[in-house]
This record gives structure tokens, C-alpha cells and sequence, in this order.
């Protein structure tokens, strides 16, 4: 589905909810302009949600991942993240009970070159890889973070087998240590 909103495309993946916002950049000899967020051309996406905390991250060295990350219902929140600097490899994977993608990943590469955002709505975990070193992203949430209800895949499940375009390097303890979803996950009821 390619939607041409005012300052916006949207196209959704293979993952039902899972979209990707491609800003349009208006030039002229003075620099460029770009619209990050519009909740009105974005209405069929978030609904009645609202941004309640917008997020900044700054990870320095390549190969390195972070994720993969979701809060639990009744805390879940949807996320759009966007690479102000840098160049990441951004994933999705899909958790949520009963969807027909359950335990599925998809990716896009994030740089502020190609102006893109994606969409992870609730019941999926996020991750990335950094592919240019001091890659800085953008997060905003629709719930605000909540500690006790952050759950998080290891990123190297083989349930969900993720094809990283790097070795996956300067995890940290938590990421690392986080063992294998169990047979008996069944997913996040919504």
C-alpha cells in the first residue's frame, strides 16, 4: 500500500501493522527541509494514540545491536524510530499471539539519507544494528516506559532467525545473557 500523504509515503511489509514512513525532502540552495511526524497525515496509522515520550540514542561503535525490545500489555507501546545520524539496520519481529507473522522479522536500513521511519506497533520487539559508527536514532512512544514490563528476545533466537548483515558485536549484558524464547511462548495477548 503506497499512501501519498502531504509530506509523507507510507508503505506497509510483510508484517500486518509494521510500516515504513518515507519523509519527503524539499531542497533549495539554502539546505533542506523534512517532516519527521505528522499526526494528521499519519491518523490511519496511529489512531487515537498519542506521543508521550520521544527518545534519543546514540550507539558508537559498528556491529553493535541493541534489542531486542517490547513492553508488555498492559503497557505496550508502539514506536516510530527514526537514524538522525549514521546508518543502522533496523528489525522488527513480531510477537504478538495469533498474528499470522508470529515469531517473523522484517528490516530496513534507517540513515538520514533515505529519510525513512519505521513503524513497530504494540506486541513487537525492536532491534537494530549499527552499520556507520556513532549512528544516533529517534524514538517516539505512545506509553511511557515502564521498567517492570520491558520484555526482550535475545537477538539471536533461532526461533526467529535473524540474518544480520554484520557479526553481532558490543551487546550489552542484559541483550547478551537474555536466553531463548521457550517452546511454550505463545505470544503476547493484545
Amino acid at each position: 500500500m503506497g499512501v501519498k500523504c502531504n509530506f509523507m509515503n507510507v508503505f506497509q511489509t510483510c508484517i500486518l501493522g509494521v510500516v515504513v514512513i518515507e519523509s519527503t525532502v524539499f531542497q533549495d540552495t539554502r539546505g533542506a527541509f523534512s517532516r519527521l511526524f505528522c499526526s494528521r497525515d499519519l491518523l490511519k496509522i496511529i489512531g487515537s494514540r498519542t506521543i508521550v515520550q520521544i527518545n534519543h540514542s546514540h550507539t558508537r561503535n559498528i556491529g553493535a545491536v541493541r534489542g531486542f525490545h517490547y513492553q508488555i500489555p498492559p503497557y505496550a507501546e508502539m514506536k516510530i524510530v527514526r537514524c538522525l545520524r549514521g546508518r543502522v539496520f533496523d528489525v522488527v519481529v513480531d510477537l504478538r499471539q495469533g498474528s499470522p507473522t508470529f515469531l517473523q522479522w522484517t528490516a530496513i536500513e534507517l540513515s538520514p539519507e533515505n529519510n525513512r521511519a519505521f513503524v513497530i506497533p504494540e506486541g513487537c520487539a525492536h532491534g537494530f544494528q549499527v552499520l556507520e559508527e556513532d549512528s544516533q536514532l529517534l524514538y517516539l512512544h505512545t506509553a511511557f516506559y515502564t521498567p517492570a514490563a520491558e520484555g526482550v528476545v535475545r537477538f539471536n533466537d533461532p526461533k526467529i532467525g535473524i540474518e544480520w548483515p554484520l557479526d553481532p558485536s558490543d551487546l550489552s549484558a542484559r541483550d547478551l545473557n537474555q536466553p531463548y524464547l521457550k517452546e511454550e511462548f505463545k505470544g503476547l495477548v493484545l
